[in-house]
Parts: C-alpha cells; sequence; structure tokens
C-alpha cells in the first residue's frame, strides 16, 4: 500500500490543489487573485486560466469538499491507468467543464435580459464528476449489464445524457457550476465506455472498478 502511494496522481493532484490555493492566498495579497486565477469571458484573454480554473478554489471549505471527492474517485481510478492519463484527463476534462460553463453563461446571458453573460469559473469538481462519471460508465457491473444489450451510439448517447443531468441535478446546490459537473460527468461516462484511460496493451479484463 505504502509503495502504491508513492507517485501517486491523486495525491500529486491533491497536493497541486492545496499548493495553488496557498498561492491564491499570496496572491490576494497584492493582487485580485480571482481575476488571475479563474476562467471567465472571453476565454482566451488569459489562456493560463484554462488550467489554474481547474486547480484554483473560492475558499478552503471549497477547496476541502473538492479533495475529500478527489480522494475517493482518484484512489479507485489511479489503479487501472497511468499518471500521465490520469493528469491529462484530470486537466482536460476540467478546462473543457468550465469552458462549457462560461460559454454557456455568455450564451444564455446574450438572449435573455437580466441574466449575467460573464461569469468567472475555478474548482476542481467538473474534473472530478469526471472520475466518477468515469467510474460509473467503466466498472464491471455497468460493463456486465449495457454488455447484455445492443445500443447504438445515439442511445448511449442520450442515456448518457439522461443520466448526467439526473445526477447533477441530484447534487445542485446554490453557487455551483451545474453546466461544468454535467459536462465532466458526461465526458468521464463517454471516456469510460470506450476505456479511454486503460493503458496500451491491457486486456479487457482491466476496466476501472469500484
Amino acid at each position: 500500500m505504502r509503495r502504491r502511494l508513492v507517485g501517486s496522481p491523486t495525491l500529486v493532484t491533491l497536493a497541486a490543489l492545496v499548493a495553488v490555493f496557498a498561492l491564491q492566498q499570496v496572491v490576494g495579497l497584492v493582487a485580485r487573485q480571482r481575476t488571475l486565477f479563474a476562467l471567465s469571458n472571453p476565454l482566451f484573454a488569459q489562456p493560463w486560466t484554462l488550467v489554474t480554473s481547474v486547480y484554483a478554489h473560492a475558499s478552503l471549505t471549497h477547496l476541502l469538499a473538492n479533495a475529500v471527492a478527489l480522494a475517493f474517485a482518484g484512489l479507485a481510478l489511479e489503479r487501472t491507468t497511468t499518471s500521465a492519463r490520469f493528469h491529462g484527463f484530470f486537466v482536460g476534462v476540467g478546462a473543457l467543464s468550465g469552458v462549457a460553463q462560461v460559454a454557456f453563461a455568455g450564451l444564455v446571458g446574450s438572449l435573455l435580459p437580466g441574466v449575467p453573460a460573464s461569469v468567472s469559473v475555478l474548482g476542481a469538481s467538473g474534473a472530478i464528476f469526471g472520475l466518477f462519471g468515469y467510474l460509473l460508465a467503466s466498472n464491471r457491473l455497468t460493463e456486465t449489464v449495457v454488455g447484455g444489450f445492443s445500443l447504438s451510439p445515439r442511445v448511449q448517447l442520450a442515456v448518457g445524457g439522461l443520466l448526467a443531468a439526473l445526477i447533477t441535478l441530484l447534487t445542485a446546490n446554490p453557487g455551483v457550476a451545474l453546466v461544468a459537473h454535467f459536462t465532466g460527468l458526461l465526458l468521464g461516462f463517454f471516456a469510460g465506455r470506450t476505456h479511454l484511460l486503460r493503458p496500451r496493451g491491457a486486456g479487457p479484463a482491466d476496466p476501472a472498478q469500484f
């Protein structure tokens, strides 16, 4: 167990979350740290926020909640993939989830009066929802159940979307980036169905397990 935890991508990610949060506090003493770390419109005005927004958090409570969720999902998933794939998936899904949230706000805000067209997003929850979505779609129980049916890609897309929407609504709280959570879950679900994180050469008996 100790040997497996050394170099664990989950623990490395947790350390990165803490380090970025500490940096936020230091930067906050001399500047508006949210504008430097959070993703907002226009999307590519500060391109580094595509990454920093995934690791930055609005408060200590926000950080602790995501850290606990990451520990549960990450430690389960990392056993079936490589560190490089884990980190790439985490950052990629987290960034795409944030982009979806910001783009959605920009679109809806431009169409509906009174709705803000610009929001700032930060936090690892989109990426973490992606990890849970991957586990949900690729564990052995899902493989057994889904494997018994012949579902077209369109049907799988519809089922994945409905499932992601249901889980997103059940976990909704005030101020939560629902679009980012939905996007993370959906991306994780389809990555899990295709076993995107499975190392090359791994056999079909290696899906992620709970």
